[in-house]
Parts: structure tokens; sequence; C-alpha cells
């Protein structure tokens, strides 16, 4: 990662949880597609720049810090930026050096669409990326067609590259995720109390994941097995 100022490396931290290994992407599925074409991408096997997007809670941003931690394996040096958190600034002063670095992540790309000084900094970013042959990974919620950007060179830029659609999971395939990411805590998870999580909370993986991390503290601390009346009183829910 990259020195960024002071008052933004809160911002740029990486999940420790956020893997590859961590998104439940069972073989021969789309989202294992996906996992693959991102890693081709780090290994230089594929096409420099790649476009994801999917519904909120899809995994978008566990995906593009998953290719960072891997990259960062990798001895390639990159630096994720999660553009909710960094509309404030002056986005020439952040990207400063940036095609320097192997690979950059811009994650929730609608939140600058329509503002003309990013979308002119991402496409002036972009071209020195790919003149520099380095790899840009970008996150949206919409496909490059749909995205409000109003600078059309830089929306013809992003419907270069590849795109992938991340497909969200099925109420099904979020009990295996979270009980995964539980195993991978060292907690047993039940089926009855994996369902009874998911049947209260929103169904959003990343809010599921969150409140997973609360309840392995809580375990920790207590002591205690994760079962319904301690979840329900942990989570209050």
């Amino acid at each position: 990662m990259i020195n960024l100022p002071q008052q933004l490396s809160l911002s740029v931290n990486l999940n420790d949880d956020a893997t590859f290994e961590n998104f439940y992407a069972p073989a021969q599925t789309h989202n294992a597609m996906v996992v693959q074409g991102l890693r081709e991408q780090l290994d230089g096997k594929s096409e420099a720049f790649v476009y994801l997007w999917g519904a909120p809670g899809c995994g978008l941003t566990h995906l593009l810090q998953a290719a960072c931690h891997q990259a960062q394996e990798m001895g390639l040096a990159v630096q994720y930026l999660p553009l909710r958190d960094l509309v404030g600034y002056a986005p020439d002063e952040l990207f400063v050096g940036l095609e320097d670095l192997d690979l950059v992540c811009l994650d929730c790309l609608p939140s600058i669409a329509g503002r003309s000084d990013w979308e002119l900094a991402i496409f002036n970013l972009y071209n020195r990326l790919r003149e520099q042959g380095k790899r840009l990974l970008v996150a949206a919620e919409h496909s490059p067609r749909e995205l409000e950007i109003a600078l059309e060179d830089l929306r013809s830029r992003l419907q270069w590259g590849i795109t992938y659609q991340v497909h969200s999971l099925s109420d099904e395939d979020k009990q295996q995720a979270l009980q995964l990411r539980a195993r991978a805590r060292g907690l047993e998870l039940s089926d009855e109390v994996a369902q009874y999580i998911i049947q209260r909370l929103p169904r959003d993986t990343n809010e599921l994941f969150w409140q997973l991390q609360r309840l392995d503290h809580a375990s920790l601390a207590e002591q205690r097995k994760l079962t319904i009346p301690f979840v329900k009183k942990v989570l209050a829910i």
C-alpha cells in the first residue's frame, strides 16, 4: 500500500478476513469463475482491467480486498481505495503515483458518478495505468453501460477489458458461507443456529459476517458455545 495522507489511513485498511479462500464460491459456479478470473488478472494471464458489478451485499468489497491480499502475497505493490469514503478529497492528489503500482482497486464507483473532477481523474488514471501495463480492478452496483457516468470517454474506457457480474447468494448458500466463515474462526455453528441468524438479520453478507465477528468475540470472552439463546442475547434478535 502507498502512503496516503495521514487522515485517510483508517479508511483504507484491508479486512484480514477478505481472502479468496473465504469467499463462498463452490466449484463450477458462476462466482467461482469470477474468482478464477481475478486470479488470472493478478497472474498476468488475462486483461489488465477488470470491472466487477453486482447487487449490494454480494461481496464486491470482499473480492477487491481479497485481490489486494493475494497481490501482496505475490510481492506486488497495491492500493485499495473505497471511493465512498474518499469523495471529500481532491482526486488528483490521491491518485499521484498510482501508476507506479502493480494493482489499483477502486471500490464503490457509483459514489463519484456525475462529479466531473473525479470522473476526469479516474479517466486519466486509467490511461496512465494502461500505458504502464499495470492492473486496475473496479467495482460498482451497476454494469458499465448502466453506470451514470457523465464523461463519455470514461464511460467508454469502463467498457473495455473484462466485466464480471457477481451473483448474490441464496439463503442456503448464505448459510453455508456463514458456517464456512465460522469454521475458519474455530467456531461451531450448527444448521439450526445459522438458520436462526439468517432469518433475523439483513440478508446482506457483509452484515452477516460482521455479526459473526461479534459472536466470535462474545463467545471467546464468555467461553460460551453458539446456541440460539446466546446468539439472541448477544445480537438482540
